[in-house]
């Protein structure tokens, strides 16, 4: 290839340059691993420019996102729908460049990064689909899926913690096709990392199963390239290169300090680095030789060109198996899957059966997994209580070898170990879903939800389809304690735009939030269920509890001819208590409508008409929900039954009794609610 160096001061020119023109952002970084960046996507990264989605293509994660100027530039440089005038509009309003890369806005990038660690680790998400779906589809001579997975990544990343679950799991499963390029160069926000950030880091990751390359001069092109060569030839561990590098490379004043890291270098450094590099040219004025060398469509297109008819061969050797790969990476439902759903929530009725809704959850999974083998599941170390394996989804496990091991008639597992990772797992979760080919969901209690919170939250930023499955839901669990017992975690997750929340009452209703978060495409779904067993709450019609709430019980359908005074609205395991309050109330006379609200978020986005509907104007409402208070008001209730405390340590039933989760004080809080109503109305 030509100048590999000019090739490098090109990435260093425009990210310099757009940071200096939008006066914010990161420069040092880019200017840094720019040789590294020449490295692997001038001489090894297989991608098609013209196509982004070209199914077999590498992936690229970024996850010192920080450094985004690297991967805007780059994309621009080889040929992605990013023109010149994106990066010019670097960090504006509605641009393609963001300031930390984001998935779904800017052709050719794999993932949203930004929050250190978290793009490694869905980069293992990433590494750990491609390894699953080569060894479900994949045939002899027929190597169908078969790419790597890079990632760059920085002091930051190793710094956060959710770095020790990723690099432990990517061990665990030998995903020999990962390879991160550490970006070594001692830098982060505060200056020198030396006095709080000692750890041997080649020393870590050799202990937790990788092959590692370390000391490469960063700033030769020729040494990381061959690094990436050494590590593309592992069969059976992921590869770390560490690669020594010095901050904001070419700057005479700012390299190698933190001062090139989070600021513009200056109208006067930026012209004594252009002197420095040997870098003549205007802002953001790229030689026609320079785009030249990076061009990358036509290397792209015949690499997607020979992918296409080997897999035009393997779709005439092997038709079926072609099919299903190619509709699993779209992310298509099975065509019979909405008769799949209809067939489990009506078996789910008809049996009426009381159980906890975890159980619930794992009948439902035990139909959906049946028939859905994109259904990739796991649990943070609490499978036997989030009760999230079946009996088609075996345990994944590799071989000495690195190879994926399989059962006795051939499978692939389907479930993950993820260990006490809950962060890690949803991490992964994402990089599984965005990768395609896989529906992931993950369990653990929701108190834990706390530790994944940031996952689920780029999961939602994302738009992407993952499912987390959270048990022991409130005080319920009993004698674990405030420390396991949920509080705020149901309304907290509900404040995270774009995710689905479901805590379901009975069988028929766990069964309808699995089938609509399997029909969610675009959003994560997270499931708030009970360990204490739920009786089945009779039904008139199933059709509505998909809208998120619904009428579940009139004064009529209990004898009492008469309109309702009240409405109260429950959800999960609280909807027993309604039922039993409004037959409390029914022997005063008082006629009450409940309504369970399994999601408030689906319910939210249904149309005025229907949410009247349910809750009509005039009428007083009381939320029942083992919860804190404040999110309830704004359904306009005039009680909330709730928790506003942490709980406590005993058994469960103790505990209802003790915070007043009992069918005679929901009742009790209606009547005080009526008669308010009628003493205002007197007046």
């Amino acid at each position: 290839m030509a100048n590999a160096q000019q090739m490098a001061n090109a990435i260093r020119a425009l990210a310099m340059d757009a940071v200096q023109q939008a006066n914010s952002g990161h420069p040092g970084a880019p200017m840094g691993m720019a040789d590294m960046a020449v490295a692997l996507w001038g001489r090894h990264l297989k991608h098609n420019p013209t196509n982004p989605q070209w199914m077999d293509r590498d992936r690229f994660v970024l996850s010192n996102g920080h450094a985004s100027m690297l991967l805007y530039a780059l994309l621009h440089l080889t040929g992605y729908d990013l023109p010149l005038q994106e990066l010019k509009n670097f960090r504006q309003l509605h641009s393609k460049t963001a300031g930390h890369p984001e998935h779904g806005i800017t052709p050719g990038v794999e993932t949203t990064t930004g929050p250190l660690g978290q793009g490694l680790t869905n980069a293992v998400g990433f590494a750990l689909a491609e390894k699953l779906l080569a060894a479900e589809f994949n045939r002899e001579g027929h190597a169908i899926v078969d790419h790597h997975t890079y990632v760059f990544l920085g002091d930051g990343c190793l710094m956060e913690g959710i770095s020790h679950e990723a690099v432990g799991l990517a061990g665990a499963w030998k995903l020999n096709k990962l390879i991160a390029l550490y970006d070594d160069n001692g830098i982060s926000i505060d200056g020198q990392v030396a006095p709080w950030f000692i750890d041997n880091t080649p020393q870590r990751f050799a202990a937790c199963g990788w092959n590692v390359i370390d000391a490469v001069d960063g700033h030769d092109v020729e040494a990381v390239a061959a690094a990436i060569g050494q590590a593309k030839a592992s069969v059976d561990k992921p590869t770390l290169i560490v690669c020594k590098t010095a901050i904001g490379q070419g700057s005479p004043n700012r390299a190698g300090t933190a001062k090139a890291h989070g600021e513009p270098l200056g109208a006067e450094e930026i012209n004594l680095t252009r002197a420095a590099l040997g870098w003549s040219h205007e802002p953001f004025a790229i030689p026609e030789s320079v785009y030249a060398d990076w061009d990358a469509k036509a290397a792209g297109q015949a690499a997607e060109t020979e992918w296409t008819l080997r897999f035009a061969a393997y779709e005439a050797a092997y038709p079926e198996l072609a099919f299903e790969l190619s509709r699993r990476m779209a992310g298509d439902l099975p065509r019979h899957f909405a008769q799949v759903a209809v067939d489990t929530v009506v078996a789910a009725h008809t049996k009426a059966e009381t159980v906890a809704s975890r159980k619930a959850s794992q009948i439902a999974l035990e139909a959906f997994t049946a028939q859905l083998p994109e259904l990739l599941g796991g649990s943070a170390d609490l499978t036997g209580s989030n009760l999230t394996n079946t009996k088609s989804t075996p345990a994944l496990r590799m071989q000495a070898s690195g190879a994926v091991a399989r059962t006795e008639d051939g499978q692939v597992g389907r479930h993950i170990n993820y260990g006490v990772r809950e962060f890690g797992m949803a991490a992964i979760m994402n990089g599984i879903a965005l990768h395609g080919g896989f529906i992931p969901y993950g369990g653990t209690f929701l108190t834990f939800s706390d530790y994944s919170r940031n996952a689920i939250r780029m999961a939602a930023l994302m738009k992407q389809r993952v499912i987390h499955v959270f048990t022991h839901d409130s005080i319920g669990l009993g004698e674990d304690g405030p420390t396991h017992q949920s509080i705020e975690h149901a309304a907290s997750l509900r404040l995270i735009p774009g995710l689905d929340v479901w805590r379901p009452a009975d069988t028929a209703e766990t069964a309808v939030a699995w089938s609509v978060a399997l029909s969610n495409r675009n959003k994560p779904t997270a499931l708030l269920l009970s360990r204490q067993n739920l009786p089945y709450a009779p039904k008139k019609d199933l059709g509505d509890i998909s809208r998120g709430a619904y009428i579940l019980s009139e004064p009529k359908d209990i004898g009492l001819k008469k309109r309702a005074q009240a409405v109260i609205i429950a959800t999960g395991s609280e909807v027993q208590l309604a039922l039993a309050a409004q037959k409390l109330l029914a022997v005063r006379k008082i006629a009450v409508r409940v309504v369970s609200m399994p999601s408030t978020t689906a319910f939210d986005r249904e149309d005025v008409k229907y949410k009247q509907l349910v809750l009509p104007a005039g009428l007083p409402r009381i939320a029942v929900e083992m919860g804190v208070t404040d999110f309830w008001w704004k359904y306009g209730c005039a009680a909330v039954v709730g928790i506003d405390t942490y709980g406590e340590s005993a058994p469960a039933g103790v505990l209802f009794k003790h915070f007043g989760f009992t069918a005679e004080n929901v009742a009790d809080t209606v009547r005080a609610v009526i008669g308010a109503a009628r003493r205002k109305t007197a007046r």
